[in-house]
């Protein structure tokens, strides 16, 4: 079976997404995101775009947003996601990395199985301001209107929160339903 491709965008938790898939038995595999899109699409089954210092250094990553297999795009990757599809990312309010509860309004694949509230860690140093065309909220809380999307019709969800740290609430959750995904 074809991995899951963690895309590894130089942020500080990459490494946490590969290993809390690995925990899980799921087969992954972390990749530059200089990667060509070709081998990409070659080499997986899914795609999880990791955070990243900023978009600047995203390298390929919005390319493989091209390939039709199913993405999920945490902090960084939400918004790489969210600029491909013509929404915007400005800086958030809050700012920095920490606790805030989400509300949770549309339980889609990704976040099957959670409660309507949750306590999550996120930073909100930036944020998606403007919705990209095309996308549905899934999530928000108090600090940001747009914690969680997903698109109408492809397989691509973006998560403004960090689901791979311990601080948030059963993160390994979005990586089981977003295999599940995977392999439908």
């Amino acid at each position: 079976m074809l991995p899951i491709y963690v895309v590894n965008n130089f942020g500080q938790f990459n490494h946490l997404i590969h290993r809390a898939l690995r925990d899980l038995d799921i087969d992954v595999a972390m990749i530059p995101n200089t990667t060509p899109p070709e081998q990409v699409l070659r080499g997986c089954r899914g795609i999880i775009l990791g955070g990243g210092p900023t978009i600047e250094r995203a390298g390929n990553a919005s390319d493989y947003l091209d390939l039709g297999l199913p993405v999920l795009g945490i902090c960084l990757g939400l918004h790489i996601i969210a600029q491909k599809f013509g929404g915007a990312v400005h800086p958030g309010k809050s700012g920095g990395y920490g606790f805030v509860e989400v509300e949770i309004s549309d339980h889609d694949e990704i976040l099957k199985g959670y409660p309507h509230t949750i306590p999550v860690w996120a930073s909100h140093a930036d944020e998606v301001s403007v919705m990209p065309k095309g996308f549905r909220v899934l999530a928000h809380s108090s600090v940001c209107s747009h914690e969680a999307i997903a698109h109408e019709t492809k397989h691509i969800y973006g998560l403004q929160w960090h689901p791979e740290v311990s601080h948030t609430f059963e993160g390994k959750r979005v990586f089981e339903n977003f295999n599940a995904i995977t392999l439908a």
